[in-house]
This record gives C-alpha cells, structure tokens and sequence, in this order.
C-alpha cells in the first residue's frame, strides 16, 4: 500500500471559506435582481472580460504545463482531469473532444468526475467532499508515475480533487492544480499551479460562471497545445481528424485540396488508398509512397508530418 500525505487537503481544511475570493460578493451585481434585462447582460458582457485577463496573467504556469505534459505524454504517459461538479463537467467536455479532433485513444485523455457519469447530468456535489474516492477512481484506471493528473477546483478547497493531487504526487505523477483562489488566501505544494483569478462572482459563489469560463480556456489551450507539440496539427490543418461523419470526411479532403493542391476526386482516392489518415495520404502524395511506406516514415518521425516531410525532402534533395 502506497502511503501518501494530505497535507494540501488538511491546509484547505482549515481555511474560512467566507474569505474566498471566489465566496465574496461582487460589488456590481448587489442589485441584480432589480436592473433591466439589458443591465443585467451588460453587466454580465464587462465582467466575462475577466477570464481573458486571468490566462494572461498564469501564462507562464499554463506554458510549464503544457511542456511537461507533452513530455509525459511523449514518453508513454496519460493525462488526466480530474473535478466534482461543474470542474468536473468541464474535464470531461475537454477530454471527449480530443479523439473526434486529434484522432487520439479515448486512453490518451481522460475525465474523472466526482460520482462518474451520472454526475454529468444531475447535480452531485455532495459527493466532492469524499477525499478516498477520487483515489480509489484513479487507482481503477491503473494511474501512475508515469501520467500527468490536472485538478480542477475553483475556490481550492475541494477534498476530492485535492487528495487525488496529493496522491499523485505520492507516487511521483506530474500534478497540476487549476484554481481561482490568490496564493494570499490558499498556498499549495504541487508541481504546477495555475491561478485563474477572475474575483467575485456575480451570483456569490457560482464558480461556473467566470471561473469555469476561465477554467475552459484554459483547459483548451493545454489539450490543443499538447497535441500540437505531438504532432497532431500540421500548419494550423486537423491533420489527425478522426473520419467519422460527413463533416469530417468534407474537412479532411478540404485539407488535402489545399494542402496538395488537387481537385476533389484526387482527395478521396487519396484517402481511400491511405485508409481514412490525412496524413498519410499527403505523405503518399508528395513523397509518392506506398501505404506501409508512409505508415514507417510516420512511426520513425513520431508521428510527425512536418518532420517526416522534411527529412524526405533531404533524403530527396541527397538523392
């Protein structure tokens, strides 16, 4: 049994939570229930301002994250979000984008969410304050040193998500916190954490309005550049687009249509005879190779078009 320390857990034990900023009230919505429908939007418009604010000012912790995500991920590693509630729901819709996107394994990223997939449709958030389960819910899914684990908690007191990151730690996993509590009210010991400060809420204490907004981009830009670092985008082209609908099927031959420079017809012959990759299919194309002769060049580069495009441009040019 592998032993571990809640000593972030017990530190957020003892905060009074009525000093959060994420608790406190927001001094432009006190009379909220009294101003006009277009006030009230008007209101809510200025301060959705917010959340851009604060990924500026946790660029640095994003860019860390991002970095040493990809390396664990490089290396054989996972990622994994883990949240109760609304920080929960937002992992989850972050990770079930990824394999229709990137064309990655539904192992690659995955959600854990405080009561599982029923808490995606009714509320459960009472199940956050179980500090044993989200242990208990990484261990099924064979977590380990090898992984990455983000933490989602708005106001930095959630036991669930909190014991799960000191767990990670434990056992040497990267851990990485995502909060919107000032390092002045919570101070934590994790390997990287991001602080969305977005201030007070304009319904006291509903942390899914800016702070999940912030929490959301932030989630977006970690996945995406993660995934771009490994390969999965070529220029600014889904180039690992998952074929599973006729929307992807048109966005896949507009790639190779502009990409190659080919009409329509040469497209889907080319994804035909590359078994559904755009990638391959372009590697097919200009390096005029056959289908396990673009699948080798692709797994000696990792994956990568740009690198295998360059490396047969120079095994050309030598020729």
């Amino acid at each position: 049994m592998i032993r571990y320390s809640y000593s972030n857990l017990e530190v957020a034990k003892q905060v009074n939570r009525a000093k959060l900023v994420t608790e406190q009230p927001n001094i432009h919505s006190q009379d909220i229930d009294l101003v006009s429908t277009s006030t009230f939007v008007d209101i809510f418009v200025e301060e959705d301002k917010k959340p851009q604010q604060a990924l500026n000012q946790a660029k640095p912790q994003i860019i860390e994250a991002i970095d040493q995500i990809f390396l664990k991920l490089e290396r054989g590693g996972r990622l994994f979000y883990l949240g109760a509630g609304s920080s929960g729901r937002l992992g989850v819709l972050d990770a079930a984008e990824c394999p229709p996107t990137f064309c990655t394994s539904p192992d690659l990223i995955q959600a854990v969410i405080a009561g599982g997939i029923d808490s995606l449709i009714k509320s459960s958030e009472n199940l956050e304050d179980d500090e044993s389960s989200s242990i208990s819910d990484l261990t099924r899914l064979c977590f380990s040193e090898k992984d990455c684990l983000v933490g989602i908690t708005a106001g930095g007191t959630t036991p669930y998500v909190l014991s799960a990151l000191d767990y990670a730690k434990s056992i040497g996993a990267l851990n990485v916190l995502i909060t919107s509590v000032p390092e002045r009210e919570l101070s934590f010991n994790f390997d990287i954490i991001i602080r969305l400060i977005t201030g007070p809420e304009l319904i006291s204490g509903s942390t899914r309005l800016k702070a999940a907004t912030a929490t959301k981009m932030t989630l977006n830009i970690i996945s995406t550049g993660v995934m771009v670092k490994l390969g999965k985008v070529y220029k600014n082209k889904m180039i690992d687009v998952s074929i599973t609908n006729r929307k992807l099927l048109d966005r896949a031959t507009r790639i190779l249509v502009e990409l190659l420079d080919i009409d329509l017809e040469e497209a889907l012959s080319l994804l035909d005879m590359s078994k559904g990759s755009t990638k391959k299919a372009i590697l097919m194309k200009i390096g005029n190779l056959s289908y396990s002769a673009a699948v080798d060049v692709l797994a000696h580069n990792k994956g990568s078009l740009r690198r295998s495009l360059y490396n047969l441009k120079s095994k050309i040019e030598k020729n």
